[in-house]
């Protein structure tokens, strides 16, 4: 029997040793090995989600790319400071009753709503304002308002605020998607991407190495344990996030917002080029958006100076150059208008007509019958040649085959082609042609385009590619890749230098005598082409207003596209008169006595 019963005692020591040991090595394992290995569904390791078990943390910065404008100006990434509540007990409320009366006063708000929001709290959140979707900013006074009140539940924190919550025209820029770091305290930080605008075509180069965060520990309550001081973690590398620069104006582009709002322009678009190199200086599209609150179905987002619209007799440069480069007309030939053209029910914009009227006049008055009776002379390929050599039916926008190890990079989000011919009609057909021809059918152009095609005829007919980054920097300073203007080689099909001066000296016809006189008393002298198209909008008949152009005459700097949408057809032109108002702010720009020298 005491034998059988130390066999006994052995087997349960060894077994015993056994669990031990295998205890061990478990362990072990997990200290060595599954220490490293990340938790399903999330990008920490198994160390780091039980540390932030007991921690919550928000996001100081998100690490994203910035951008700035050509000089420098931030255009993203703007670091405030604003305020951040913990749970609190009920009794802790009642106890801060003066404190809290202070507290509402500095947020802007009431103490019963702060306190409803408060007591409310099962994990730290941002004070937002009223009706506002960012954090409440504080002043440098309010900071030291609030530290005053040493509420222990309550942290004064800085954040990177990205936009801002305003309304602009910036569509180009875009936006980001995901969970909003400035709405919720973090436990895993969410994963954010551009969805529009540059936001979109650079997110991959400007996601960066991660967030700034800033941990706070805290019990099985989730209150946080103020003996313990919170920990920053951020990334360790000198060369990032990444600093995008643009060639946008930021103050000439919320100059021009600041034109169309007032004039009451609800739909359209307002383009500067840089005369010198196309850049773009300025891209402002209506209706505004807040990238802080996208309704995808309302299409505020989308940019409209990259859009395609009926362009109407702004496309009348087309069929001018085609004339001249063909030599299909004289200035000696005269046409007679009466205001109807008698064919494809056409008919002249001015009731009565213009009577004999020459080419160089009938470019000025922009006279329908002058430009259909040229268009039957038009064949339809050399109609395209010339829209092509401007610029139209295609995309226009500066672009790289290959740029930082991306293929086929477009910084320009969705921009369209545009049309000359529809592939469904039959461009040989005469009446296809002379629609066409005054910018009617279904011909396209986007803003974008119309002042490019002014920049290729400011320099020879050479065509130019409009850019909007200028530069990409290391958070240290240092270059990573600089953009460069870039032109394309003339082709046989091109627009002469000839055929570009004569083009653009009638365009100072139009101003002088023509559909343009009402700018002839602007601060720099003008030229350009106005151009008014008849659209079907819900049913309705609408019209797209235009005018593109350029200024100052004697030393040109800008190239400037206005376009109207969705304008009654008994409305004045207002895209000249937004035209006239953009050019005088851009003389005060260049000249702050207002002399308009360039």
């Amino acid at each position: 029997m005491r034998l059988i019963r130390n066999k006994r005692i052995t087997y349960g020591w060894l077994i015993l040793t056994m669990l031990i040991a295998i205890l061990t090595l478990r362990l072990a394992w997990v200290q060595l090995v599954m220490k490293h290995q990340r938790v399903p569904g999330s990008r920490h390791t198994m160390v780091e989600a039980s540390l932030i078990q007991r921690e919550r943390g928000i996001v100081l910065d998100s690490g994203r790319g910035q951008f700035t404008d050509r000089n420098g100006k931030p255009l993203t990434g703007k670091l405030v400071w604003t305020v951040v509540l913990f749970p609190v007990s009920e009794k802790e409320l009642k106890d801060s009753h003066n404190q809290l009366v202070q507290l509402a006063r500095i947020l802007g708000t009431n103490k019963d709503r702060l306190v409803q929001t408060w007591g409310k709290l099962k994990e730290p959140k941002l004070w937002h304002g009223e009706n506002t979707v960012i954090p409440r900013t504080l002043t440098k006074a309010q900071i030291q308002q609030i530290q005053e009140l040493e509420l222990p539940k309550l942290k004064v924190l800085p954040y990177e605020q990205r936009y801002g919550n305003r309304q602009s025209g910036m569509q180009w820029l875009g936006f980001v998607s995901g969970q909003r770091k400035e709405n919720l305290f973090f436990r895993d930080y969410p994963e954010v991407t551009g969805t529009s605008g540059l936001e979109k075509t650079m997110d991959s180069l400007i996601r960066g190495e991660g967030p700034t965060i800033v941990y706070f520990p805290v019990n099985s309550t989730n209150e946080v344990i103020q003996d313990i001081k919170p920990m920053v973690k951020a990334p360790d590398n000198p060369y990032y996030p990444l600093r995008v620069s643009t060639t946008i104006d930021i103050d000439i582009q919320k100059g021009i917002e600041a034109i169309t709002e007032k004039a009451g322009m609800k739909e359209g678009a307002v383009v500067v080029l840089d005369a010198h190199n196309a850049d773009i200086v300025s891209m402002v599209s209506r209706p505004f958006y807040n990238p802080e609150q996208i309704h995808p179905k309302d299409g505020q987002w989308e940019n409209r100076a990259l859009k395609a619209a009926t362009p109407g007799s702004i496309f009348k440069i087309v069929t001018a150059s085609a004339i001249l480069e063909h030599d299909l007309s004289s200035p000696e030939e005269h046409f007679h208008c009466d205001g109807e053209y008698g064919k494809f029910g056409l008919s002249c914009w001015k009731e009565g007509g213009h009577g004999t009227i020459g080419l160089r006049e009938g470019f000025a008055e922009s006279c329908n019958v002058v430009f259909a009776t040229l268009a039957e002379r038009l064949s339809a390929q050399q109609i395209a040649d010339a829209a092509s050599a401007l610029g139209f039916g295609q995309t226009v926008g500066w672009r790289s085959q290959e740029f930082l190890g991306l293929r086929s990079f477009v910084p320009l989000d969705h921009e369209e082609k545009g049309t000359v011919f529809s592939d469904s009609v039959d461009a040989s057909d005469a009446g296809v042609r002379v629609q066409t021809s005054i910018g009617q059918r279904d011909a396209a152009v986007s803003p974008l385009q119309a002042a490019n095609a002014i920049v290729t005829l400011l320099h020879g007919g050479v065509k130019t590619k409009p850019r909007i980054l200028q530069q990409i920097r290391y958070a240290n300073g240092q270059l990573l890749q600089d953009t460069h203007p870039l032109k394309e080689r003339k082709s046989a099909q091109g627009i002469s230098r000839e055929t570009s001066s004569i083009l653009l000296e009638w365009m100072e016809d139009v101003v002088q005598e023509g559909t343009g006189s009402s700018l002839k008393n602007r601060k720099w002298t003008l030229a350009g082409k106005s151009g008014t198209a008849q659209v079907t909008v819900k049913g309705r008949p609408r019209n797209n207003q235009w005018f593109v152009g350029y200024g100052p005459v004697e030393k040109p700097r800008y190239a400037v596209a206005v376009l109207v949408e969705n304008r009654s057809p008994s409305s004045s032109n207002q895209a000249t008169e937004i035209f006239g108002q953009v050019s005088d702010f851009l003389a005060s720009v260049e000249s702050p006595s207002g002399s308009g020298s360039a």
